[in-house]
């Protein structure tokens, strides 16, 4: 993905003063040895950084307010070491605008059973300073991420490379700004929402701007420019549009002119509305889906709460598997089924793709444009999740659904979009009835490489509720 740095987690552990200085050296050793084992694995999506032992409130309430201050500091991992009275946490975690995640381990593996005395008790203590700082984290109310067991096993690690990376998307969400040309679709209920509310607890904000907007960036593309887009499109692409070049290249100026403006802004997504078009000669297609594979979120007639879900699914999943703008279309209750036929007008993101996309110009029966470009594919088959945002009036809600990609069980030949066929779990009417009352909308992100494990991680950084329908 271009533009998203990868971000530093702290590793943190809590001691006092009580054991005498050589066990403080024992555990400021013990604590970078497991930072430098953790830091460099490939499965995080962040880098785990050592700040060292937190013994005084004063070094604590430090440490909150330097990971509030920087930008790069996606949150702190928490280890009690050793003993370390939880009071001297409260200003600190209290402050602490990062999320963080409790780690209850110790630094060995096995008790050394004929060796132990009362030195190395005192010493590696976590067995009871985990639990004096897990209660201090429920009595404030504090919410975090709890992990037990040694920090070295494949499952806990695994653990923590979840947790990273939603507390990457988190981090992303912090002051990202969405583009959204034009206003949601008519008489739309779902893909409106509380803009303010939005910025306020998730810390994103949304601004509008019209259509004239982008195509005076449109208009202002360079003629080398687009001949290098085009010939570009030749090359990646199974050229399907023969006898269509001049669609192709206003589609490709359509997606330079795009490009530039949210370069510009430093935009992390955007929308657009097949109802509001003005200067734009046909509707937006395979600039949407090449955008969005580059890492842009991406939301339909205006819907930029689900233009977030697909930045943070793709930050959540970078390195993992493909993201995609998805709808619910149609279901196939037949032999085989039921199935979900996800597609949408033309904004699916190629990085879902099973095989090498088709370019095609077709005509869209809907916006009253010019015939527009699109790369046309089936998904790839495989796990993946399927995740909304909804506005419930007082809260913002996060909706996820585990479903099973499959190839489509016969050729879609007259179906000129891409398209993803997927099972749901456990089955379809509980999915789809759970969906429904959960007030789950019809847009949504599609996620290959991640789970519901991220997104419930990432709804408690969020202080939001999530309803997950799984296989169990």
């Amino acid at each position: 993905m271009k533009s998203i740095p990868q971000p530093m987690v702290w590793l943190v552990a809590g001691s006092q003063h009580l054991y005498g200085p050589k066990a403080l050296r024992e555990v400021r050793a013990n604590v970078q040895a497991m930072a430098d084992s953790l830091g460099w694995h490939g499965r995080y999506a962040a880098r785990i950084q050592c700040r060292g032992v937190m013994t005084r409130s004063e070094e604590i309430e430090a440490l909150c307010r330097a990971a509030n201050d920087d930008d790069n500091c996606a949150g702190l991992i928490i280890w009690m070491h050793t003993f370390s009275p939880a009071r001297q946490w409260v200003r600190g975690l209290m402050g602490l605008r990062k999320p963080f995640l409790h780690l209850h381990t110790q630094f060995h593996r096995d008790l050394p059973w004929n060796k132990i005395d009362m030195d190395f008790m005192n010493l590696h203590q976590a067995a009871h300073g985990d639990r004096e700082a897990g209660f201090l984290h429920t009595r404030l109310g504090l919410r975090r991420k709890v992990i037990a067991g040694f920090w070295d096993d494949n499952k806990v690690r695994a653990e923590i490379a979840q947790w990273t990376r939603a507390a990457r998307a988190w981090l992303d969400w912090q002051g990202a700004v969405i583009a959204r040309f034009g206003d949601n679709m008519r008489q739309v209920a779902v893909t409106d929402g509380d803009k303010l509310a939005a910025e306020a607890k998730l810390g994103f904000s949304v601004d509008g701007y019209g259509v004239g907007d982008l195509a005076a960036e449109v208009n202002a593309v360079k003629k080398d420019e687009l001949d290098e887009l085009t010939a570009l499109y030749h090359r990646e692409y199974r050229f399907d549009a023969k006898g269509q070049e001049d669609s192709v290249r206003e589609a490709a100026r359509i997606e330079l002119g795009l490009r530039s403006f949210l370069k510009q802004g430093k935009f992390a997504g955007f929308t657009t509305n097949f109802q509001d078009l003005h200067g734009l000669k046909q509707l937006p297609g395979i600039a949407v889906q090449r955008l969005m594979a580059e890492g842009y979120g991406f939301g339909a007639e205006g819907d930029w709460k689900t233009c977030a879900v697909v930045r943070a699914s793709k930050v959540m999943a970078e390195g993992r598997g493909g993201v995609s703008f998805m709808e619910d279309y149609t279901y196939h209750f037949g032999r085989g089924g039921p199935l979900v036929l996800g597609a949408h007008m033309l904004e699916v993101c190629p990085s879902v793709a099973s095989g090498r996309p088709s370019l095609q110009v077709h005509p869209l029966g809907i916006g009253g444009k010019a015939d527009p470009a699109r790369l046309v594919f089936d998904a790839a088959a495989g796990p993946a999740v399927n995740s909304a945002m909804v506005d419930m009036g007082d809260r913002f809600r996060f909706v996820t659904a585990e479903v099973d990609v499959i190839a489509p069980p016969k050729p879609l030949p007259k179906l000129p979009v891409a398209r993803a066929v997927w099972r749901c779990r456990p089955d379809f009417k509980t999915a789809t009835e759970a969906w429904i009352r959960a007030g789950g909308g019809h847009h949504t992100a599609l996620a290959y490489g991640i789970g519901a494990g991220e997104w419930t991680d990432f709804a408690d950084m969020a202080g939001c509720e999530l309803i997950v329908c799984s296989k169990n």
